[in-house]
Formats: C-alpha cells, structure tokens, sequence
C-alpha cells in the first residue's frame, strides 16, 4: 500500500525548446531546468506532453499518402472529420464507437488504450501525429537518459489529452509511465481501492501542461509519495499488450 500524498508542489519547465523531429528530449528538459533555475531531486516525477514524444520520434503522417476505405468515408460523413484522419483512426484502433449524432470517435487503440480519435492529432491540414510506437518504452528511455545524466533517480509520466465519451471537453490521462507504479491501493475503513495513480499524477500535471498552443510540454511534480515500478501503463490495462 502505498503511503498518501498529503501535498505537493508542481512547476512548469519554460521556456521550453521547441521540438523538431529527431530532437533530444533530455537535453531539451536539460535545458529548461537550467533556465528556470530548477534542480532535480530524488523522486520527482516528469509530466511529458506525448506530442512532444510523438514529434521526436518521428510519427508523423503525410495525408495525402493516405487513402479512405469505404467505412472511413462513411464515418468522416457522419462526424465532419475529414476521411484521411478517420481511416488513421481505423487503421491505429481494434474497435471504435461514435459518441453522439456526430462524434466524437471513441476507439480502442491497439495499445489497448481507449482514446477520441485512437489518440491520432491533426497537424494542420496536411498531416497528424500518432501515438509513440510504445509509450511505456519512451517514458524507460526518457527516465534512464535523465537519471543517467544527472544522477538522481525520478519518474516519468507521458501524458496525452483525452476527450470522455459523455460530457465536452478534454482531460489529461497518461499513456506511458517509468519509475512509478500505474496503480495505487488505498484502503479506508476496511475497504480496498486501486487508483489508476499515474492518471491522478497526469491530470495533476495537466493544470499547467494545458491544452494546444500552451507551450509548456514538461512539468515537474515533487513531492509525490509513490512506489517506483517499471511496470508502465500497459499493465493496468484489461487489453493491453506491447508492441
């Protein structure tokens, strides 16, 4: 069981290098530690944006390389999407539902995540982003990179905007996870409860990550009492699976 957080304090890491496909996300987190005078301590946890991961990876997709079945079609009639996003959504998920007359599209992505539009982002009119290959194995390679060139141990949350299939609006969830347990159990009079813990610590990072056109990629939670786990994401799933 894990002991509960009774406080925390949490920092936005700006100004923050923009991110180009193939760039060094520890060394741009580097940096903006060092600009906002910020000094790594043991047990901190990284709220990463996973459009930043997604950039550096290279996940980008060219529309106009891609082509619409007929279901995609169907689908971007009803919801107003525009065919080549929907046949990414398709082509990235194992099943979807729509939520409403016309959207949004709920699919379970074939991470096992269940996510609007299978987590793929449009890029303007010409391209999206997709989800990193394998969340869980960035959020280990961000989190050992770091460790390495500092010397402390911390956690690594990626993190990625979600819509809920029954109100407006977009929620903070993590998709990927080093170096922190993705459950917490608490109990209270006898009961026990398992938390989806790395998702409190995502939303708790949300309130200063933001949504589009925020700008601050990376935020720095401490003081957060969790139990250090590779486990990742994945394994709080019902139908997870690694890539």
């Amino acid at each position: 069981m894990t002991t509960p957080t009774t406080q925390f304090s949490a920092f936005g890491l700006e100004p923050f290098p923009t991110i180009a496909p193939g760039d060094d996300i520890p060394a741009a987190i580097m940096s903006a530690l060092t600009a906002g005078n910020l000094t790594l301590q043991p047990g901190d946890v990284l709220a990463v944006a996973s459009k930043i991961v997604s950039t550096a990876e290279k996940r980008y997709v060219d529309l106009s390389s891609v082509i619409p079945g007929p279901e995609a079609l169907a689908l971007s009639a009803r919801t107003g999407k525009p065919a080549p996003i929907v046949q990414l959504i398709l082509d990235e998920s194992t099943e979807h539902f729509v939520a409403g007359d016309r959207g949004p599209i709920i699919a379970t992505h074939r991470l096992g995540l269940q996510l609007t539009s299978a987590g793929v982002d449009r890029a303007g009119t010409g391209g999206a982003w997709l989800l990193p290959e394998d969340p869980d194995a960035s959020a280990r390679a961000l989190r050992d990179a770091i460790t390495t060139a500092t010397g402390v141990t911390v956690a690594v949350v990626i993190c990625d905007s979600d819509g809920r299939a029954d109100r407006a609006g977009a929620t903070v969830i993590s998709i990927g996870a080093a170096g922190i347990a993705p459950l917490r159990i608490t109990t209270y009079t006898g009961k026990r409860q398992e938390e989806t813990f790395t998702d409190l610590v995502a939303a708790a990072a949300g309130l200063i990550l933001g949504q589009r056109g925020r700008g601050v990629p990376v935020a720095l939670l401490r003081g957060l009492e969790y139990e250090s786990d590779d486990a990742g994401v994945t394994a709080m799933l019902h139908r997870g699976h690694r890539p």
